[in-house]
């Protein structure tokens, strides 16, 4: 895949939010980007089992609230609210661990402006890494979808798209995404070192290929 990468990464508004949950404190991770299309169309693409595959994961289950599902080789989760087209709610269940996702559409002078707010209660991991953690892979979700709707519907090569952060437009593009939840971050309050700090640890997580072991390693 070969584009602007800078251009590309700056359609998303990154933001985060400090939040309560049940009495717990949540970090909410929120990117909105425009689309070139209405309302309908989006809606569609981001709920129809047939269609989201061409743009992200295969998914199956119950797809109605109350329903449970799950996404080829990532997250299950429960479907909590559906409030057709606008927005819907679901769980995001990895293992053990519990977040909340919602996704809310509001058409806008440009097409249709789709909202991504993922809320999680702040771990380890959240400290390590920071926003971005989720931030990036919502990004290039993000991407494949604008990548979907700008070819009429068209699938996205998955394969093509399991090495995009590798390559050198997919190292640019995570660069920016970094910086910008980096900036996100600092905005809600996080120190300015801690926050560059968590932003480099995940461009690194993205764009670094792990050390395959050499022959002559000890098993």
């Amino acid at each position: 895949m070969q584009f602007d990468a800078v251009a590309l990464a700056r359609l998303v508004v990154r933001e985060v939010r400090t939040a309560m949950r049940g009495g717990t404190t949540t970090k909410v991770v929120v990117a909105r980007r425009t689309y070139p299309t209405d309302q309908a169309d989006l809606w569609d693409a981001v709920t129809n089992r047939e269609r989201i595959p061409r743009w992200f994961l295969p998914v199956s289950g119950d797809l109605t609230v109350g329903g449970r599902y799950q996404l080829e080789g990532n997250a299950g989760g429960v479907v909590e609210r559906c409030d057709a087209p606008s927005s819907f709610a679901v769980t995001w269940e990895m293992g053990d661990n519990v977040s909340w996702l919602t996704i809310t559409l509001r058409p806008v002078d440009a097409g249709t402006e789709l909202e991504l707010a993922h809320e999680a209660e702040i771990s380890p991991f959240w400290d390590e890494y920071g926003p971005g953690a989720v931030g990036v892979g919502w990004d290039l979700g993000l991407l494949g979808l604008g990548l979907h709707i700008d070819s009429d519907g068209d699938p996205v090569d998955p394969a093509e798209f399991a090495t995009f952060t590798m390559s050198p437009e997919g190292v640019e593009f995570v660069r920016n995404t970094t910086t910008g939840w980096g900036d996100a971050a600092i905005a809600d309050g996080q120190a300015e070192s801690d926050a560059r700090g968590a932003a480099e640890r995940t461009f690194i997580f993205y764009t670094v290929p792990p050390e395959m072991p050499s022959e002559d390693a000890p098993e």
